[in-house]
């Protein structure tokens, strides 16, 4: 396949931009700066939930767990937490499935402080991700202040979505799951927003000042992974690229 159509797409986006792209039926691949490191915005959420998931089915943690949020655990932004009263209490189940699908900053922040983010980043590396880290809370300024940042390479996002699609992560089931909750994504503005309804994305987000970011498996009749990351950019024109070249791909492998 001649991929010089994405080469010039994106050659027309400023600032720092990778791209990383799989057909999972014949295994070609591209990439553009797939390896390098990008500011992940909440696109770490999907490693954070890789983690997590792992982590339950070995027996070190329990998805029924019930952990509680207090008004200061509340953080701005997106997310349902919170608008609910003072004090909740929530199963890491539930907060993972708000962390995914909408991407919720309270629920995100109450996992890496349930699992620390040490543990975090030892389970990063044991599920393959010897690039991808995590270095501090959401929303936490200091921390950003100190040039403390959350970062991902898109080649280790699509080789995580690539098992989970091929159901080898941990096992059947524990892919399957997560296939089904990704599944249910309600940010669905950036890789599918130019697709056809009819196509299935399972896939994550992130976005920031100058970051646009979505990382997905793409269920056209031939699957296909699309990664993307972009770091000072123009957001809008950075998302109008990724939803042509969305596009584009999915054309070729209907």
């Amino acid at each position: 396949m001649n991929y010089d159509f994405i080469t010039e797409r994106l050659s027309r986006v400023p600032g720092d931009v990778g791209i990383y792209y799989k057909d999972l039926i014949s295994g070609e691949s591209f990439g553009l700066r797939d390896e390098d490191l990008f500011e992940s915005a909440s696109v770490i959420k999907l490693p954070i939930y890789a983690s997590i998931m792992k982590l339950c089915s070995e027996g070190n943690a329990d998805l029924s767990e019930v952990l509680v949020c207090q008004e200061e655990d509340k953080m701005p932004s997106c997310g349902a937490l919170p608008f609910f009263g003072e004090k909740i209490e929530v199963s890491v189940r539930t907060l993972c499935g708000l962390m995914i699908t909408i991407s919720d900053n309270t629920a995100t922040n109450l996992l890496i402080r349930r699992f620390g983010i040490d543990e975090l980043n030892e389970q990063f590396k044991q599920i393959g991700m010897e690039k991808s880290h995590i270095e501090r809370l959401l929303f936490d300024a200091e921390g950003s202040a100190r040039g403390l940042e959350n970062r991902i390479s898109p080649k280790e996002m699509g080789e995580l979505l690539e098992k989970i699609w091929s159901h080898s992560f941990i096992s059947e089931s524990v892919s399957i799951e997560m296939e089904e909750l990704l599944l249910k994504q309600q940010i669905n503005h950036k890789i599918p927003g130019y697709l056809d309804s009819r196509i299935q994305v399972a896939h994550k987000t992130g976005e920031d000042d100058g970051i646009t970011n979505d990382v997905a498996i793409v269920y056209t009749e031939r699957p296909f992974v699309l990664c993307f990351a972009s770091n000072h950019t123009d957001v809008p024109e950075a998302e109008r690229a990724i939803r042509e070249i969305s596009l584009q791909l999915a054309q070729m492998h209907s």
